[in-house]
Order: structure tokens, then C-alpha cells, then sequence
């Protein structure tokens, strides 16, 4: 099992990918999710552990399955 900041890195990859994946910023999302600009960048950096409920925001803002944010680069 990975380490829980590992966990976090490829998390904040994803949803980061994601993101840019539809042309959109970081303030765009912010604003389409009602999340702060600060909590998205954070998530993204991998510097904060985020909820099941974060995610589910994030997934209904970006329109993809919350599965996606949980995709792990193989070793």
C-alpha cells in the first residue's frame, strides 16, 4: 500500500489533470464548485487530505465519476 502523502500527490495529479483536461483554471472550478481557490490548490498540491464529500463536489463540477480522482500510477 502506498503512503498516505503518496496517496495525496497522485489525488492532486488527477484532479489536476482532470481539470486542465477541460480547459479550466483553478479559479473556473472554484467558482462552477463553490469550493475556495486556496482548498482546490491545495488539493492539487497534495498538501491537504480532502473528504468523500469534496470529491463528490469536484466530480458533480468536473462532470466525471469520482473514481477518476482515485486512479494510481502503477509503480
Amino acid at each position: 500500500m502506498k503512503s498516505k502523502e503518496t496517496f495525496r500527490l497522485q489525488l492532486g495529479r488527477n484532479l489536476r489533470r482532470i481539470r486542465a483536461g477541460r480547459k479550466l483554471t483553478i479559479e473556473d472550478l472554484a467558482l462552477e464548485s463553490g469550493l475556495a481557490y486556496s482548498q482546490i490548490s491545495r488539493i492539487e498540491l497534495g498538501k491537504i487530505n480532502t473528504t468523500a464529500y469534496t470529491i463528490h463536489i469536484l466530480s458533480h463540477a468536473l462532470k466525471v465519476d469520482p473514481s477518476e480522482f482515485y486512479r494510481m500510477d502503477k509503480p
